[in-house]
C-alpha cells in the first residue's frame, strides 16, 4: 500500500472531489448555500468534482448515513480525509480552504 502524505492545501490539480451538500429545504440559507457550492465547484473544479445535493425533508435516511446535525452541511467525501462545512458557505476562502483547494493563509 503506497500511502502518500500530503500537507494541507497541495492537493494534485487532477484530484476528483466528491462533495455532498445536506441542506434543509428551500430556506434562504440552504439556497445560498447551494449557490455558493455550485459557483466554487464551476470555478475551482471544472469537470472534476461530483456534487450531491441533498434535501434532510425529503431524504431523512441520509441524516442517519451522514451523521448530519445542523444544515446546510457540506461533506467532502474525497479525497480523504473526510470533511465538514458547517452554515451557508459564504466565506468563499473559509469553504476553499475547508475543501483543501487552497492553502490556509501563513501566519502573521
Amino acid at each position: 500500500m503506497n500511502q502518500q502524505h500530503r500537507e494541507p492545501g497541495t492537493g494534485s490539480k487532477d484530484q476528483h472531489y466528491v462533495l455532498r451538500l445536506f441542506v434543509a429545504g428551500t430556506t434562504p440559507n440552504s439556497l445560498r448555500a447551494i449557490q455558493n457550492v455550485r459557483l466554487i465547484c464551476e470555478e475551482q473544479l471544472p469537470g472534476r468534482h461530483e456534487l450531491e445535493v441533498i434535501d434532510v425533508y425529503q431524504q431523512a435516511g441520509q441524516l442517519a448515513a451522514g451523521q448530519l446535525v445542523v444544515a446546510p452541511t457540506l461533506v467532502r467525501q474525497s479525497p480523504l480525509p473526510v470533511r465538514r462545512l458547517i452554515g451557508d458557505l459564504t466565506d468563499r476562502n473559509r469553504v476553499l480552504e475547508g475543501l483543501d483547494i487552497i492553502p490556509p493563509p501563513a501566519p502573521e
